[in-house]
């Protein structure tokens, strides 16, 4: 009988963790593409650009696999799957979604007032801060170290509370770090492309240094078969590397210089640039 109740239990827990995310993903995808729809409306020759639309959808899948079976099942039990699901939920899907520039097609739709509103916040010192890279940088790779080389992973492995606030984390701290590095919507506080990429290249070698060390068994703290944790440094590795990668190229492709150091000085008096000799 008590067997009966645990069996039921956990199909129940586990029909809930699939309803959530296929349900918050499902609110999240229709509400993108109702308000692009409406931005083509209101401004027909500006439009709304379809690979936008497409780089949302991708990300949604990439999280929905990380969040449903088999994946999510697999990741409770093998250290390698749950390396997958970090790479996915931390790096990949972030990356597309962020691509997908929400704010601004979110500051396309909204009315003016509420429009100045929505900016106001991003101008505010607690949004400028957490948007610059090197915080960004903290809180995504900078993380990895007492996640992986203290008991915290193995504290919270089995609490699914505590691992549903880490998939929170990973996919928060990756969505800041995508935006501060490439991000196409609005950042005021975004250094220049040099500094962002410094900033990606101290986060592909601390991806290699921890990768590296959880190969060779450095002070890690994770209760899994060696071949697993082996399996799991080499997927962050290469998996890391190729992320960081489609990064870098999202860097170049969105690019654009700054017209205020372009620009030719302007005459004192005039408004106008000097006329070339």
């Amino acid at each position: 009988m008590g067997h009966d109740v645990s069996v039921h239990q956990h199909l129940g827990n586990g029909t809930l963790e699939t309803l959530l995310p296929v349900l918050a993903l499902s609110a999240a995808v229709g509400a993108y593409l109702l308000l692009a729809h409406r931005a083509r409306r209101r401004n027909p020759l500006l439009g709304w650009s379809p690979w936008r639309t497409a780089s949302l959808l991708t990300g949604a899948v990439l999280l929905g696999a990380a969040l449903l079976p088999p994946v999510a099942a697999l990741a409770h039990d093998d250290f390698r799957a749950h390396m997958i699901q970090h790479l996915l939920i931390g790096m990949y899907s972030p990356l597309a979604l962020v691509l997908a520039a929400p704010v601004t097609l979110l500051l396309r739709t909204l009315s003016a007032p509420r429009a100045r509103r929505l900016t106001g916040l991003l101008r505010s010192t607690p949004a400028r801060f957490v948007a610059r890279p090197e915080v960004a940088l903290t809180l995504s790779v900078g993380s990895l170290v007492p996640l992986y080389f203290t008991p915290l992973y193995n504290a919270i492995a089995g609490v699914p509370a505590a691992h549903w606030l880490l998939h929170a984390h990973f996919f928060l701290s990756g969505c800041l770090f995508t935006h501060a590095i490439a991000g196409p919507d609005p950042a005021p506080s975004r250094p220049g492309v040099r500094a962002r990429l410094v900033c990606l290249g101290v986060a592909v070698a601390m991806h290699a240094v921890v990768s590296q060390l959880m190969y060779g068994g450095f002070r890690v703290h994770i209760h899994a078969p060696i071949d697993q944790v082996r399996g799991g440094a080499e997927i962050m590795y290469y998996g890391g590397d190729g992320a960081e990668l489609l990064l870098a190229a999202a860097l170049v492709t969105t690019w654009r210089p700054d017209r205020r150091r372009t620009a030719p000085p302007r005459v004192a008096g005039t408004g106008a640039a000097p006329t070339p000799v």
